[in-house]
C-alpha cells in the first residue's frame, strides 16, 4: 500500500492506495476515525484483488487539520474527498462510506455522474433534523458524536459503540484515531448539521441512477435498522438492506470476510 498527500484549499489530505489492479473502490471512513478502519481491506485479500483508495478526512488520521473550520461540514468533507477523486481520476469508481463517510458519499453523489455505484453502512440517509431522532438508537455514546473535546474515557466509550456488544478484538488505533481527531471536526459537523447544511439524503438515494448497496450489522448499537424501511431507494442492490450477522457498526473490521464478500459481489453484479 502506498500513501500520497493531495493538497486542497483547506490543507492536505492523505490518500492510501492498495496494491490491487482491479476495479477502483474509494473508501471513506467515519467520524473520529481514519482509513486505518479499513486496514483489513487495504492490506488484505480484497485490497490485492481491487484497487482500494481510502481518504483520511480533514482533521482525521494523517490529513491536515482544516485551516478554515467551516470545512468541518458534510459539504466541506465532500469537497476534500472530491479533490482526491479528481486528482486521481476516480470519477468512474465505486464509492463506499462508513458512518460519517457514507453521508459524505451521499453528499458527493449528485456531482459524480460517472460513479459506478455506492455502498453505505452505518449510514441512515437523513432527510431532516427530525429524521435523525428515528434513524439513530438512543445509545449514550451518541452524545460524543458532536462533542468537541473528548477525554480518554469518553473516547473509549465512543469507540466501543462502534462494535457489537461484547466484541473484544478492538485494536488500539481506533482509540488513537479518536483522540487524534481535531475536536473542531466534531463540533463543526454538529453545528453545521443543526443549521441544515447538508443535502436531503432521502432525495439523493431516491434519485440515484446507479446501484446503491446498504449494509447493516445485525448487532448495530448506533443505527436503527428499522429506519431504512421508511426511505425510498429505487436502485437498492438486491432489493433489500444486506444484513451482516455478528456485526455491529463496523462490519469491515468485525466480520471482514462477510463484508469483503458483499463488496466483491456488488462489483461483480453491478459491472
Amino acid at each position: 500500500m502506498k500513501t500520497v498527500r493531495i493538497e486542497t484549499p483547506n490543507g492536505a489530505v492523505a490518500v492510501h492506495d492498495s496494491a490491487g489492479q482491479g476495479p477502483a473502490f474509494a473508501l471513506i471512513h467515519g467520524n473520529s476515525s481514519s482509513s486505518r478502519a479499513f486496514s483489513r481491506q487495504l492490506d488484505g485479500p480484497l485490497g490485492k484483488r481491487f484497487r482500494l483508495i481510502a481518504v483520511d478526512l480533514p482533521g482525521h488520521g494523517q490529513s491536515d487539520d482544516a485551516k478554515d473550520p467551516s470545512a468541518y461540514s458534510l459539504p466541506g468533507h465532500a469537497r476534500a474527498v472530491r479533490s482526491a477523486v479528481d486528482a486521481l481520476g476516480l470519477g468512474e469508481a465505486c464509492f463506499a462510506g462508513w458512518s460519517l463517510g457514507g453521508h459524505v458519499a451521499l453528499e458527493m453523489a449528485p456531482e459524480l455522474p460517472r460513479a459506478r455505484g455506492f455502498v453505505i453502512f452505518g449510514t441512515p440517509p437523513i432527510t431532516s433534523g427530525e429524521a435523525m431522532q428515528e434513524a439513530f438508537l438512543p445509545n449514550p455514546a451518541m452524545k460524543y458524536t458532536f462533542q468537541e473535546s473528548l477525554d480518554k474515557i469518553e473516547a473509549s466509550a465512543y469507540v466501543a459503540a462502534f462494535f457489537r456488544p461484547g466484541f473484544t478484538d478492538i485494536p488500539p488505533f481506533f482509540l488513537e484515531d479518536a483522540l487524534r481527531t481535531d475536536g473542531r471536526a466534531r463540533g463543526g459537523l454538529g453545528a453545521s448539521a443543526e443549521r441544515g447544511h447538508y443535502r436531503d439524503e432521502g432525495a439523493v438515494v431516491r434519485d440515484l441512477k446507479v446501484p446503491l448497496a446498504v449494509l447493516h450489522g445485525q448487532e448495530e448499537q448506533l443505527v436503527n435498522g428499522r429506519y431504512f424501511g421508511s426511505v425510498a431507494m429505487p436502485t437498492l442492490w438486491r432489493g433489500a438492506v444486506q444484513m451482516i450477522p455478528s456485526a455491529g457498526h463496523a462490519p469491515q473490521w468485525e466480520t471482514p470476510k462477510a463484508f469483503d464478500a458483499l463488496i466483491e459481489a456488488f462489483v461483480k453484479e453491478t459491472a
